[in-house]
């Protein structure tokens, strides 16, 4: 029987492979490719993206008959790292930002009354996903749109998130924590102005 595998370790994981390819600016460019390639698969689905993923992963993270839920949130965020990454130079535009959430990174897209509506219907339909392959084909289309701005998101949080997102008791914890992100930086910025 396998332990359980803390939102912590996810995290740690997750951020410590982002950097691995911030760092590595010459195999970066190729490894970033290859992760986009996952893009809408499932783990395991893509045999050249198990190294990058799977790589020095604990044990623990490791499901049995299926991808675990600990693989598919760091999967899921570092394929969706390297779309928002695509582009752009490691070393001079990062779209990894540290501290940046989620429901955050997304209201950073809301430039007057009209887009508030307009994102709020896809930062809603993100947050409603039943099912993790939903949750990352809706983030798909979101990270895409940060990627237009140059808006950046931690990705590290990011997998945490998606790690209890799976969890059904945890489920609307995050859509919670999501939602006061999004609304706390409008309000912010609201105020700024």
């Amino acid at each position: 029987m396998r332990t359980k595998v803390s939102v912590r370790q996810v995290e740690l994981f997750t951020q410590k492979k982002i950097l691995r390819l911030l760092l590595q600016s010459k195999e970066n460019t190729k490894a970033l490719a290859e992760l986009r390639r996952g893009i809408g698969k499932a783990p395991g689905e893509v045999p050249q993206l198990w190294g990058y993923y799977l790589e020095s992963m604990p044990e623990e993270f490791y499901g049995d008959d299926e991808p675990s839920r600990a693989e598919w949130a760091v999967y899921i965020a570092l394929t969706l790292f390297a779309l928002h990454q695509q582009g752009k130079d490691t070393q001079t535009n990062s779209m990894y930002k540290e501290g940046q959430s989620f429901g955050k990174a997304i209201s950073c897209l809301v430039h007057g009354a009209n887009d508030q509506e307009r994102i709020l219907r896809r930062f809603n339909t993100i947050a409603t996903a039943s099912s993790v392959e939903e949750l990352f084909h809706y983030m798909r289309s979101a990270v895409q749109l940060l990627r237009g701005e140059s808006i950046g998101l931690d990705y590290a949080k990011l997998a945490a998130d998606i790690y209890c997102f799976q969890f059904p008791e945890l489920m609307s914890n995050v859509r919670l924590r999501w939602g006061q992100d999004f609304y706390g930086n409008i309000r912010n910025e609201n105020t700024d102005k």
